[in-house]
């Protein structure tokens, strides 16, 4: 443990800080799975994908893959614009050595901070902004990136089983159909979600399902 303080002490301040920086630099890239799920679209377009499979009743059809692959791709689609004005604005310069790393980081958080509080419910904010007892922010970017990451979150969520719910009433008026009509033909031992399944692909591909789902989640950005 001496030698490694040693180390650090025998060294030039300017390379101390280069290599803290790079360390918090490898942080960052190993909460980029967090901050994709989080700070983005993915948490809605997933909860709705998987809605969508469930009310089915398909048990793993689509697979897991391609649900998270189609949710990463609109996910791209949807933040590319606010992608390409974090590269222009913090990335680009960052790299050609016109900012510093602290200034990279707030004009970075600009664009994402202006989409987050766009999809989140002010009753959500004003929850986390007066548990940590925060005074009321005059700006979008005065509200810390802490507050307002988990109560984009929990809007996400909610906004995700809204549309979720809308998803399963056609499907479950099919299954209490399907299942009046077992019944009172006495064919109590059959399960009615074996016999609702093909009717509701049927109904699913009929109103073209996976256009509207898309269009609907896309026209909720």
């Amino acid at each position: 443990m001496n030698e490694f303080i040693d180390m650090f002490a025998d060294s030039d301040p300017s390379s101390v800080a280069t290599s803290v920086k790079l360390l918090l630099l490898l942080t960052v890239l190993s909460l980029a799975p967090s901050i994709l799920i989080l700070m983005t679209s993915f948490t809605r377009i997933i909860i709705v994908l998987s809605f969508v499979r469930t009310s089915l009743a398909t048990q793993q059809m689509p697979p897991n893959q391609v649900l998270i692959g189609l949710a990463l791709f609109l996910t791209f689609f949807i933040m590319a614009p606010i992608f390409g004005d974090v590269y222009d604005e913090a990335l680009q310069p960052l790299f050609n050595e016109e900012i510093t790393l602290d200034e990279a980081y707030e004009r970075a958080s600009v664009p994402m901070k202006e989409f987050m509080a766009k999809h989140t419910r002010q009753k959500d904010l004003a929850l986390f902004m007066n548990y940590a007892q925060l005074d009321q922010p005059e700006t979008i970017q005065d509200i810390p990136i802490t507050t307002l990451v988990p109560a984009f979150a929990i809007s996400e969520l909610k906004t995700a089983f809204q549309m979720g719910f809308m998803i399963f009433v056609p499907f479950l008026i099919i299954d209490m159909a399907v299942a009046s009509v077992l019944m009172s033909m006495g064919m109590m031992m059959l399960p009615p979600v074996m016999i609702s399944l093909p009717f509701k692909i049927l109904l699913f591909v009929l109103v073209d399902g996976w256009y509207l789902i898309t269009h609907s989640l896309l026209s909720g950005f």
